[in-house]
C-alpha cells in the first residue's frame, strides 16, 4: 500500500523503520497542528517577527534528523516528542532574536510546558465547552481537526479567536490591541466562530 493511505499507526512503524516517505507523510499529517500551536506561542513572544510556518519547517528539519530519537510507539506520544521539537526550535528564535549564543534549558523546558498548555487547550475544544468525551483519541482527532480548521480562517477571524480563547484577552483588550471598536471586535468574533464551525460540520 502507498504511504499516503496507510493509516497513522502503520505510518509511524515505517517510519521508525527508516521509510523517508512515511515519515515525511507522517509529519506532514500533523503541520497544521504544530503551525497553530507555533502561532499562539509566537503570539506572546516574537509577533510579526518569525513566521509561524517558517518556525514549523525548521522544526521538521529537526525532526526529520533526529525521528531515530524518538521511542515512543503511539500516536500521543509522537504528538508530545514534536511538541518538544517544536518548544526547542522556539527557544533558538528566541536565543537569535536576543543576539545570545548559550541554550538556555530553562526557557526550552518553560516553553515546552506552555506548548503542551496549549495543546490541552486545544483538545478541551473552544468549539464544544460542554462535553468531555473520555476517549483520548477522540479529543487528540479532534484537536488536529480544530487545528486545520483554525489555520484555514482568514487571518482577521483567527487573530481574534486566538486572543479570546488562546491567550484569554477581555474583548476591550483584543479592541485595544487591534486598533478596532468594541463592536468590531466582537462581529469579528462572532463570524469567525461561525465559520470555524460550518467548516468542522463539512469535515465530519
Amino acid at each position: 500500500m502507498h504511504a499516503s493511505h496507510l493509516p497513522t499507526n502503520e505510518l509511524l512503524g515505517r517510519a521508525r523503520a527508516g521509510d523517508e516517505e512515511a515519515r515525511g507523510r507522517l509529519l506532514d499529517a500533523y503541520r497544521s497542528y504544530l503551525t497553530f500551536l507555533a502561532r499562539v506561542q509566537l503570539g506572546r513572544r516574537l509577533q510579526g517577527k518569525v513566521d509561524p510556518s517558517d518556525l514549523v519547517q525548521e522544526a521538521f528539519l529537526e525532526a526529520h534528523r533526529d525521528f531515530r530519537r524518538f521511542q515512543g510507539q503511539t500516536e500521543a506520544e509522537l504528538l508530545a516528542w514534536l511538541r518538544r521539537v517544536l518548544a526547542t526550535s522556539l527557544a533558538d528564535q528566541i536565543r537569535r532574536y536576543r543576539g545570545t549564543q548559550r541554550r538556555d534549558p530553562r526557557l526550552e523546558r518553560r516553553l515546552a510546558a506552555e506548548v503542551d498548555r496549549s495543546s490541552q487547550a486545544l483538545e478541551r475544544s473552544l468549539m464544544a465547552p460542554d462535553s468531555s468525551p473520555s476517549d483520548r483519541a477522540a479529543r487528540r482527532e479532534e484537536a488536529l481537526s480544530l487545528a486545520e480548521a483554525m489555520e484555514a480562517l482568514p487571518e482577521h477571524y483567527r487573530e481574534v479567536l486566538l486572543l479570546r480563547h488562546f491567550h484569554g484577552l477581555p474583548f476591550p483588550e483584543i479592541a485595544r490591541r487591534l486598533g478596532k471598536t468594541l463592536e468590531a471586535v466582537k462581529k469579528i468574533w462572532l463570524r469567525g466562530l461561525s465559520q470555524l464551525r460550518r467548516t468542522l460540520a463539512d469535515e465530519s
